[in-house]
């Protein structure tokens, strides 16, 4: 049996949806796993207790199949979350993501948007015909350092969208937004 159906395997046996598997040098085999995801339940967070609870039965797993690795891993998907799969951008939906194209856009939108630039930042949502994806933003108003700047000049500023397909993406992450004042409900 492979690494990969070994580790899916377990993991999704116990209840968890893995994320990521990774094999770094020196034999550190790193495994993320996440709560499963439906749109009726409410935003739950993988805590130490799942890490430890998965890494103990995947030991045993990985030993009686005989694989290779000297350090195991078992973590959460971070603040910068990867998405990979439909189900991922449906449940983000409206969350700030960075994504990162495989080519550059090689024409510019409107004149607005460099043709060579691959890396966005914006807000994560469905295309008019509910199709697609695309995300959307909002260029930053350049401002002399005590300025302040009042929300109506910001909503002036022009919004910019760009439609993709997830077999268009390099990469694809939850922008690592970090509030000291705790998660807001969506």
């Amino acid at each position: 049996m492979s690494l990969q159906h070994i580790v899916e395997q377990t993991v999704t046996g116990l209840g968890y949806d893995l994320v990521e598997i990774e094999r770094s040098a020196g034999g550190l085999l790193r495994i993320t796993i996440d709560l499963p995801w439906t749109a009726d339940t409410p935003e739950q967070f993988v805590n130490v207790e799942d890490c430890e609870r998965v890494t103990r039965q995947l030991q045993f797993a990985l030993e009686v199949d005989g694989a290779e690795y000297k350090r195991l891993e078992v973590s959460s998907p971070g603040i910068d979350r990867p998405l990979r799969h439909q189900a991922d951008f449906e449940r983000f939906v409206g969350a700030e993501i960075d994504i990162t194209l495989k080519a550059p856009m090689g024409v510019a939108a409107a004149g607005q948007v460099s043709a060579n630039r691959k890396k966005f930042r914006g807000a994560l949502e469905r295309t008019a015909d509910g199709q697609g994806w695309q995300i959307t933003w909002r260029d930053e108003i350049k401002v002399k350092p005590g300025q302040k700047v009042s929300q109506k000049r910001l909503d002036e500023a022009p919004l910019h969208a760009l439609g993709f397909t997830l077999d268009e993406l390099r990469e694809a992450r939850l922008a690592p937004i970090v509030d000291f004042k705790g998660r807001k409900p969506r």
